[in-house]
């Protein structure tokens, strides 16, 4: 299935604010999972680099989005528990909240780090959605599926 919705930009903090804005229709959550990957990009590939943010409608309601970045290597880690002092360290737990499943692919050159979410109600075209489900126990380059 094609993307509705395909962003190229350079991943710098301000430029994650445009993301958010331009994924609005689909709803906070999909909006909160995209921000957390750019700024991923931003954190640990570095600022500028290039990525393509891409979202689609899936079966069932869903809607997939997918963050790619040129550094294969760069992987990302789900952190048990960050402190309450932490600065850092919760944004893939909130994704790994959030998302049915997520997981990464890594080709040559780049990978994509992608998560499949209930669209919010209301967003055009969705069913309403179900409530949350239990958190996963997924592993580093697997897809993190809920039962």
């Amino acid at each position: 299935m094609r993307p509705v919705v395909t962003l190229e930009l350079l991943a710098v903090p301000a430029e994650v604010s445009g993301v958010r804005r331009a994924l609005r229709s689909y709803g906070i959550d999909v909006q909160l999972c995209a921000s957390e990957l750019v700024t991923n990009v931003i954190r640990h590939i570095g600022d500028g680099a290039p990525v393509t943010v891409r979202v689609w409608r899936e079966e069932g309601g869903r809607v997939r989005l997918a963050v790619t970045d040129p550094d294969p290597r760069a992987l990302p880690v789900l952190v048990a528990a960050a402190g309450a002092e932490a600065e850092s360290g919760r944004g893939l737990a909130l994704l790994d909240v959030l998302a049915v499943r997520w997981g990464v692919e890594q080709e040559a050159g780049r990978k994509t780090v992608w998560c499949e979410l209930f669209a919010e109600a209301g967003a055009p075209g969705t069913p309403e959605r179900p409530g949350r489900r239990n958190p996963s126990a997924g592993a580093l380059g697997q897809a993190s599926a809920r039962s």
